[in-house]
């Protein structure tokens, strides 16, 4: 009989320690961190020959011109991705070294980090022996270009000290290219681009054609006067939604709703003050020491004053941005993953989509306003980061529609929406959320630009 207790014990003490070595265990058990759903092909080439990439297509097409006479049963592809990898079949493709037989389309599917897959079918023609055409263009360092006809059109950015001696990178289906009587080194031949540049095409069989280059360098845009709305680092007019806990790095306010709806924003959270048109906020129902009421026993104060201002003269900086002569128009059909850009002033008759990080590189006296005639979309993981001195103060996104960053994305700049602003879960703004109705926060850091 003790010989049965001390078994019984002995099992009791074994299921004890399998219970505690898998609750420890479970300490560890963190959920990952999402992974990246990026999966385009930015830059596509075959021997200098630029692909065009149509990236809006369904499916998704690359077209390579390659000059008269290229055999193309194997030819090696220099190529630009934002997935982990990319694949021909089931031949993993290296840029610069795996070749392909383009006989016929060939289709190279990318895979993203989190497994999601897009293809891209790429198709190879070979220029006629009359072929002339420069079928793609681009100078260093430039905003935008684009081909329409024989008119070529460069956009530089403000900061582009001349246009005397600029090189062109370029592709053509003809047999060489001269200016004047100066053949044209692609990537190599610098022209004076003061006044426009004509560009004659040679092909094979010796016509000609010729091209008009223009070269215009952005000019400088001031930044956007918010008023007295640069008081604030969140400002709607329908209130914040917040779950907590949030990190809001200065003052907020709502006008005309009452102050009761920025009720789950409390104190704890905000550095500065939250202003109010009456006396309804009661936050956690503790603190409500940093809370600025409009109304003195019921009348109307200085300091609804003050924030019912905000409110108009964050009105007048959207108008403001959103009438500012653009410089570049239709970047990238909107969609500026992955880019760099100069300082100036973008225009889209669409939405503006960030599925990869995007670089706005200037001074700290430069400004970028972008003008979109819908929302913003930034996706998880993403960010906006600003390089050579450029600050947050001087970057205004003037949106019509709905503002929404996802999980983790990271965003700079003064955020004007004629509608709502939405920070997913971790979310952060180095900048202003001004709301022309509501702004919600889930566990998000919201900074204040530096002055």
């Amino acid at each position: 009989m003790n010989t049965g207790k001390k078994y019984a014990k002995m099992l009791f003490l074994v299921l004890l320690l399998v219970a505690f070595a898998a609750g420890c265990g479970n300490d560890n058990n963190a959920a990952p961190a999402p992974l990246s759903s990026a999966k385009a092909i930015t830059a596509y080439s075959i021997n200098g020959a630029t692909g065009i990439i149509a990236e809006t297509a369904t499916p998704k097409t690359i077209a390579v011109t390659v000059p008269f006479g290229t055999v193309v049963t194997n030819l090696t592809a220099t190529f630009t991705t934002t997935g982990a990898s990319v694949n021909v079949g089931t031949t993993l493709q290296t840029s610069g070294t795996t070749t392909n037989d383009f006989t016929g389309p060939v289709i190279y599917t990318v895979t993203a980090a989190n497994g999601t897959t897009v293809n891209y079918t790429v198709t190879v023609t070979v220029a006629s022996g009359s072929a002339k055409s420069i079928t793609a263009y681009t100078i260093a360092g430039q905003v935008s270009s684009s081909i329409t006809g024989t008119v070529i059109t460069v956009t530089m950015p403000f900061s582009t000290p001349s246009v005397t001696a600029l090189v062109a990178t370029f592709s053509t289906t003809g047999a060489f290219v001269t200016v004047g009587s100066t053949t044209q080194v692609s990537g190599t031949t610098p022209n004076d681009f003061t006044n426009p540049v004509i560009y004659m095409v040679t092909a094979a069989d010796s016509t000609t054609q010729t091209y008009t280059v223009t070269v215009a360098v952005m000019t400088s845009a001031a930044p956007v006067n918010l008023g007295v709305a640069g008081n604030f680092v969140i400002l709607t007019t329908t209130g914040i939604t917040n779950v907590p806990s949030s990190t809001i790095d200065g003052t907020i306010g709502s006008s005309p709703i009452t102050a009761a709806a920025m009720n789950n924003v409390l104190c704890s959270e905000v550095t500065g003050s939250i202003y109010g048109v009456d006396a309804a906020y009661t936050g956690d129902g503790i603190d409500v020491t940093c809370f600025v009421p409009g109304t003195t026993g019921g009348t109307p104060n200085a300091d609804k004053t003050f924030v019912d201002t905000a409110i108009l003269d964050m009105g007048t900086a959207y108008t403001d941005a959103a009438g500012r002569a653009a410089g570049v128009t239709e970047l990238g059909a909107g969609d500026i993953s992955g880019m760099t850009l100069a300082a100036g002033v973008y225009k889209w008759g669409t939405g503006v989509v960030i599925n990869s990080n995007v670089t706005l590189n200037g001074s700290a006296t430069d400004v970028w306003i972008f003008q979109i005639a819908q929302g913003i979309t930034q996706a998880a993981a993403t960010s906006v980061n600003l390089t050579g001195g450029a600050l947050a103060k001087n970057v205004f996104w003037q949106a019509f529609g709905v503002v929404a960053l996802d999980t983790t994305a990271h965003m700079e700049g003064v955020i004007i929406a004629n509608t709502a602003i939405t920070l997913n879960t971790g979310a952060t703004v180095s900048g202003r959320l001004l709301a022309g109705t509501g702004v919600t926060l889930i566990q998000n850091v919201v900074t204040q630009p530096a002055p």
